[in-house]
């Protein structure tokens, strides 16, 4: 099997931390790795594979220097705009992590267990975009149910944990709850979220856009359309919460049919990545500890609308650095080596 120089771009970040582990877990077809970040990370080790890697500075030339046939960039969409193309024009097939490219037409938008065919037109630009992280867990679970019965609408609430603004969100997080501890959280720094995330919900992730909707909810709306090729309604509402890692979603489901909570289960055991958690008189339901550091996607709490038997309600939980993020992108690599024998 022929084996790859993988670089990854924000080598020292919470994603691409978590994608040297993938690619380890997953038993990737590594040659050599390739750490990449900004000039300030310049000389840190990384440990993979029992190997001792130094960060190199991400530049224009170091993608041909290095050979590098798989870069994968997590270092925030200015990076990625800055050096994505330069990586492609030397060769490299790009699996881009950021918001950047994911709504260019020449792009492919992908999530592999929905839409891998659109890898094949991953040429145009030599670059794959990963979807939103909330993005990514929900098309899991409605990409089966519209195959199985259609979908006229979907509406959904996320409870999306620190860990979707990166190391420095949790370490917010971890530094206002020993604020509290301490009995000073009134004293409690805020930087990277608009309000004091500890105690508190904040429904605002992202910038408001002009219909009073945030960017983060407009993702959801405009990715899912492009991976699963449909153009049926989806309105979100995205809520930052205290929880340090892996996002929870309620997702309500207008179905074209009167659609049963026991159909629905059933298209849900059957589809790849999915765990059917849902047992409720158990206590058993998708929690934020149950999918954290795990490859699956938890569904639970299936049940019928009350007033209107084409709607089902259900509850999912994945967690964003891995799902959301290394994980999908390390999917989509393998996918792409499938696509070139």
């Amino acid at each position: 099997m022929k084996e790859y120089v993988v670089g990854v771009v924000g080598a020292s970040g919470a994603v691409g931390e978590e994608i040297f582990r993938v690619l380890e877990e997953h038993k990737f077809p590594v040659s050599r790795v390739v750490p990449l970040a900004s000039e300030r990370s310049v000389g840190k080790e990384i440990e993979f594979d029992s190997q001792t890697y130094k960060i190199l500075e991400t530049t224009d030339e170091i993608f041909a220097k290095e050979g590098i046939e798989i870069a994968f960039f997590s270092a925030g969409g200015a990076v990625s705009e800055r050096f994505a193309l330069s990586a492609a024009k030397a060769g490299a097939v790009v699996i881009d992590n950021t918001s950047y490219f994911r709504m260019d037409k020449d792009v492919p938008l992908v999530v592999p267990d929905v839409n891998p065919q659109d890898i094949a037109f991953w040429d145009k630009k030599g670059i794959i975009a990963n979807p939103n992280c909330s993005t990514i867990q929900m098309v899991q679970v409605l990409a089966p149910l519209h195959k199985a019965f259609g979908i006229k609408r979907v509406d959904v609430s996320t409870y999306q944990a620190a860990s979707g603004a990166g190391k420095r969100g949790m370490e917010e997080l971890v530094m206002q709850m020993q604020a509290f501890f301490a009995f000073k959280l009134d004293e409690a720094q805020t930087q990277v979220f608009p309000h004091r995330l500890a105690l508190n919900v904040i429904p605002h992730i992202d910038v408001f856009m002009p219909n009073d909707y945030t960017k983060e909810e407009m993702k959801m709306i405009n990715e899912t359309h492009k991976i699963m090729h449909t153009d049926f309604p989806v309105s979100a509402t995205c809520v930052r919460v205290p929880v340090l890692r892996s996002h929870s979603e309620s997702i309500s489901i207008t179905f074209a049919s009167e659609v049963s909570a026991k159909q629905v289960r059933e298209i849900l055991l059957e589809s790849p990545y999915l765990v059917l958690c849902d047992n409720p008189q158990e206590k058993l339901y998708p929690m934020p500890i149950t999918a954290t550091e795990t490859d699956q996607t938890y569904v639970g709490r299936v049940r019928e609308d009350n007033f209107d038997k084409h709607i089902i309600h259900l509850w999912c939980v994945a967690d964003q650095i891995r799902v959301g993020a290394a994980t999908n992108a390390v999917r989509i690599a393998q996918k792409w080596i499938e696509m070139q024998k």
